[in-house]
């Protein structure tokens, strides 16, 4: 889950805020202490920072020029003023956006979202015993060994671990790499069927893959 500051001397929207960003699947955060804000911060150690432009002690914008002699955190400047001058001082000094209140709740998430997104980029992974499957680089691993898979391997090989214990037929699985954009036809499954089987067993796993006569497929 991911951890949001909200540095904001308004009470009543603090706790609006941590309201949206809870009920949004995040950690809403209220900082308490804007005489130490940047040493609060940095021992807080947040995923995401939302920093008021006027707050007390420090001007916001001043916090986060001096945030940015120690820290990368994410941060999106809040204001209630619409001042073209003061969004060029907060992103020359290093913010990550930008935006204006009264915000809009959704707006204010999507761009929340944005930024993560691009800051903390996920690799998608999925598990099947201790083996792990990682299809944006097409491999296999296992502890700290790693096998090459064809795109076809991986996407049955991915089907498969989606669907484990259940069985699947020849015609989900062509199916899901036609969406996939990857033309299949009956032979060419049981050729990537068989290589995958042969790479499975390289690591131990010679009969994860069990074909049910007349139904598909059943990944054990």
């Amino acid at each position: 889950m991911r951890k949001i500051l909200i540095v904001e001397d308004d009470c009543a929207l603090c706790q609006e805020l941590k309201f949206l960003l809870d009920n949004a699947g995040y950690l809403g955060m209220i900082l308490e202490d804007f005489e130490h804000a940047k040493d609060e911060i940095l021992l807080t150690n947040p995923d995401l920072i939302l920093l008021d432009i006027c707050i007390p002690y420090m001007n916001g914008e001043l916090l986060l020029r001096e945030l940015r002699k120690e820290t990368q955190i994410p941060i999106i400047m809040l204001t209630s003023l619409s001042n073209e001058s003061d969004e060029v001082l907060s992103m020359s000094f290093g913010a990550d956006d930008y935006i204006c209140k009264p915000y809009n709740p959704t707006l204010l998430l999507l761009r929340i979202e944005a930024v993560l997104k691009r800051v903390y980029p996920q690799t998608i992974s999925y598990t099947y015993h201790n083996l792990i499957l990682l299809p944006e680089r097409g491999i296999l691993k296992c502890k700290d060994e790693s096998l090459i898979l064809t795109k076809n391997e991986m996407l049955i090989f991915k089907y498969l671990i989606i669907h484990q214990g259940k069985i699947v037929s020849r015609e989900d699985i062509i199916m899901d790499l036609w969406d996939s954009e990857e033309f299949v036809d009956d032979n060419t499954l049981t050729v990537n069927m068989s290589r995958l089987r042969q790479k499975l067993k390289n690591f131990g796993y010679e009969k994860a893959i069990e074909t049910r006569k007349g139904l598909g497929y059943i990944l054990l």
